[in-house]
């Protein structure tokens, strides 16, 4: 039955994001649709070919399937679909099915385009691919490799003294870093010289071997500032190299930070670096809430917000290492503590219990073992302290099982991978994603290098890997928009840590399983997989897309319980967005249920 021109209009006004469009606007674009009659089982369009527009459904019923023939979404009256394919290129990425009799009015795609253009409200709801540019002079968002010193004076380790001072002076800088060819070997300041020379009365033809700091802490160019600042406050430095590839390129020192100050940030690391207790660091990570519903409503991506939360952890590991050796004597052999779950992926939120380990050196001891178990406690009773509560499936180096030489940790990852069940999967997935936190970082590398090797090899291993990462599903319901859960102290509400970003973060991990990457971060891995061709560009930016919606809606409701004084939790009711909000994280959502489908079916890309 056609529409009238007034009933075509009124039926828009109720739907988002055309409520948005001026009513003389709306009465102009109303008369652009055209109205398609379909039948159940008629075929919309298929998946790979060309889109003629955007649908939105009046009345009746559409089934959405991915490249799988898998269902993934029953849209009904109100419903648009087609624009990812609008917005990829004008090939569909879906097909589409009406399951019962529907009618449906399109957009023609020149029209839609032309729209898109003119209206940012409309481009907004229907385009959500997101700037990877920092706004503004925000230190949190801005890379260390637009704020660097680049081309930094060097020397070399066979100079003296005095003619480093010389250099200093004539180029007025405050350091001087010491190569051989492009690769570092070194760094001297004003105040090596003035402690280490002038203060001794040593000669000034003493040679700069002699008072550089060897193999100083360094950053690549694509760290963010924040790393920089929490670097300097916490090791009581001023001066950073930057390095890329083996090779030194530039320089940060206090002076090029003076217009990126992340302060509040900055200044619960400098406070943890100084504390000489857990009490005293409690208070200090008491104000992270305030900080995460600073960050969030400043309009920072989620990444950066998860990882400035992550960077403060951080600290308060290394500081409670300190605390520990301090009190307990130094080390009998070389160690290495590592925090695996969303810390080692660099993603706490304002919900974090702890997750770590400890690798030793192969030469320890049974008589050693008792100063390990000493630490362990004496740290993972300090974090708990803090607010990060103890792992409920154990998995601490106070644990024995996870206080081991690296030899014990080889054997681990050489059983999980030869012989993956359902356990070893489960601790396969949590180690997969360590990293190093404080001690000899060298423990660690060579057995991430001969795991990642030896696990993407093994098609058995990789395949548990990837049933493993389809445990956890979006919360889609296919006739009722959001599958909440059913029952309990959570019931009618999204699990945005388990059915949100957790099937994006296994996927990344199986991502870098299969392309041998070394990240631990998930969006990092998934940007690593697109550039090791292990997912398409397509396919990477649409999952980019649906995490990045996901992970900031998830940020956003923390921030919203904390700044009213509640405990952050990852449980959304759906009744607190709005329908412009649920129709986009549904979409996000369906994206994921896209790629796992992809995934499960043995193919890595999407194409």
């Amino acid at each position: 039955m056609p529409l009238s021109h007034v009933e075509l209009t009124r039926f828009l006004t109720s739907v988002h994001p055309y409520d948005s469009l001026q009513p003389e606007l709306l009465a102009e674009l109303a008369p652009k649709f055209q109205l398609i009659d379909a039948k159940a089982g008629d075929q919309i369009y298929k998946l790979g070919s060309e889109l003629a527009g955007l649908y939105l459904v009046h009345h009746g019923e559409i089934e959405v399937s991915d490249e799988n023939n898998i269902p993934v979404s029953i849209l009904g009256p109100r419903n648009s679909f087609g624009e990812r394919g609008l917005t990829r290129g004008g090939i569909a990425v879906t097909s589409a099915v009406a399951t019962q009799e529907t009618v449906l009015l399109l957009l023609p795609r020149s029209e839609f385009n032309a729209l898109m253009k003119s209206q940012p409200k409309v481009a907004k709801f229907f385009d959500r691919r997101r700037s990877e540019t920092a706004s503004g002079d925000d230190l949190a968002t801005t890379q260390v490799d637009s704020f660097m010193a680049r081309r930094p004076v060097t020397s070399t380790p066979q100079a003296t003294v005095k003619e480093a001072a010389q250099l200093m002076r004539d180029w007025r800088i405050s350091s001087l870093c010491i190569t051989e060819g492009d690769a570092l070997q070194g760094i001297v300041t004003t105040r090596d010289l003035t402690s280490k020379i002038l203060a001794e009365g040593r000669s000034v033809d003493t040679p700069l071997t002699e008072v550089m700091t060897s193999d100083p802490l360094t950053l690549a160019p694509n760290a963010i500032g924040s790393d920089v600042l929490h670097a300097m406050m916490e090791r009581h430095i001023g001066h950073i190299p930057i390095v890329e590839g083996g090779k030194l390129i530039g320089i940060v020192t206090q002076t090029d930070l003076t217009r990126f100050q992340a302060v509040n940030s900055a200044e619960l690391v400098s406070a943890l670096s100084r504390a000489n207790s857990a009490e005293e660091m409690a208070k200090v990570t008491a104000e992270i809430p305030r900080l995460l519903v600073q960050l969030v409503a400043g309009g920072n991506r989620h990444e950066v917000v998860t990882r400035l939360i992550t960077d403060i952890a951080d600290t308060a590991t290394r500081r409670l290492l300190a605390l520990a050796e301090a009190q307990f004597g130094p080390p009998p052999v070389r160690y290495l503590w590592l925090a695996c779950g969303s810390q080692g992926r660099q993603e706490q939120t304002g919900v974090s219990d702890q997750d770590n380990c400890l690798f030793l050196e192969d030469s320890v001891t049974d008589e050693d073992m008792s100063y390990f178990r000493s630490l362990a406690k004496f740290v993972c009773d300090g974090l708990d302290i803090c607010g990060y509560f103890y792992c409920p499936g154990d998995m601490m180096a106070t644990n024995p099982k996870w206080c081991q030489p690296v030899r014990v940790w080889k054997d681990y990852f050489r059983g999980w991978i030869a012989k993956p069940s359902p356990e070893a999967q489960m601790l396969a997935s949590v180690m997969f994603d360590l990293r190093p936190i404080g001690g000899a970082q060298s423990l660690f590398e060579e057995v991430q290098e001969e795991t990642l090797a030896a696990a993407s090899k093994n098609s058995i291993f990789v395949a548990h890997m990837v049933s493993n990462s389809l445990k956890h599903t979006p919360p889609l319901g296919l006739l009722r928009g959001f599958a909440t859960i059913r029952s309990g102290e959570h019931r009618n509400t999204l699990d945005l840590k388990h059915n949100g970003v957790v099937p994006v973060v296994d996927l990344g991990r199986v991502y870098a399983l299969q392309g041998q990457l070394p990240e631990a971060n998930t969006r990092a891995r998934l940007l690593a997989a697109e550039a090791a061709g292990v997912l398409s560009h397509s396919g990477a930016r649409d999952l980019l897309d649906a995490y990045d919606l996901i992970a900031e809606t998830r940020l956003e409701h923390q921030a919203a319980q904390a700044k009213l004084g509640h405990k952050p939790d990852n449980f959304l009711p759906p009744s607190d967005l709005s329908d412009f909000e649920r129709s986009h994280l549904r979409d996000a959502f369906v994206v994921v249920k896209t790629m796992q489908s992809a995934v499960g079916h043995g193919k890595g890309m999407l194409g």
